[in-house]
């Protein structure tokens, strides 16, 4: 079982939460945590936003009943969550090269344990929100990268969508985290990366092949191949 010790809000409907716990099973960033609610059937996995010895940090927005519950917890609540799940994003891979983390809304959470994990590499940050009141973590990533905001109103940074950045910026690589058709639109740029995917998960531990998808290189589950999948081998 893992205690929460924080769970606040930090965006309209978008909740910052601590939990302290074993951490042994976290490998990589970009991997996932599942967790259970009482009174309903499945599983909420959410994306590993950062962690450390004996805590982890999740960035969730309330979109349904499960994370409508999730929001009303309070430090001291008891959780069963499964920990360190999914295939994480491989930053040998990305090191040396000039690197863009490219994330969309609820997309960005992942992206700061890598960004955190990258320091020193040349990194470059876009991240990508509907409106000015939706923005976050833009001020931590700048810890570690230079940061480029994009909202599609206008009201925050550059107008447009994560691609209008994209498309005079100087990077070989890329690593990004976000809606499908984003992630669509950054692979479609043609530069090599890694792209890690949000599918609805009956299991979260490859059983019931409920987030099965067609590659490039054959049937992969997001759950457990995924989330996170190399360039070459996205079919869209």
């Amino acid at each position: 079982m893992y205690e929460i010790t924080a769970n606040v809000c930090i965006a309209p409907n978008v909740y910052e939460m601590t939990i302290a716990g074993d951490t042994s099973n976290i490998k990589a960033p970009g991997q996932f945590v599942n967790i259970r609610i009482d009174g309903l059937y499945l599983r909420r996995p959410i994306s590993i936003c950062d962690w450390g010895d004996g805590w982890i940090r999740l960035i969730y927005k309330v979109v349904g009943k499960g994370t409508a519950k999730m929001s009303e917890m309070t430090a001291g609540h008891k959780l069963d969550v499964l920990v360190g799940l999914g295939n994480g994003y491989n930053m040998e891979a990305a090191r040396g090269k000039k690197i863009v983390l490219v994330g969309g809304g609820v997309g960005v959470p992942p992206l700061y344990g890598l960004a955190k994990r990258l320091a020193g590499e040349n990194i470059t940050c876009v991240l990508g929100f509907n409106t000015a009141s939706e923005v976050f973590y833009a001020d931590k990533f700048a810890e570690f990268a230079q940061v480029h905001v994009t909202t599609a109103d206008g009201t925050c940074g550059i107008k447009g969508f994560v691609t209008d950045a994209l498309k005079d910026m100087d990077y070989d690589y890329y690593l990004t985290c976000g809606p499908e058709p984003m992630l669509k639109a950054v692979h479609g740029l043609g530069r090599e990366g890694q792209l890690s995917f949000e599918a609805r998960m009956g299991c979260g531990f490859g059983a019931c092949m409920g987030c099965s998808c067609e590659t490039l290189t054959g049937t992969k589950r997001i759950c457990v191949e995924g989330p996170v999948m190399k360039s070459g081998e996205v079919r869209f």
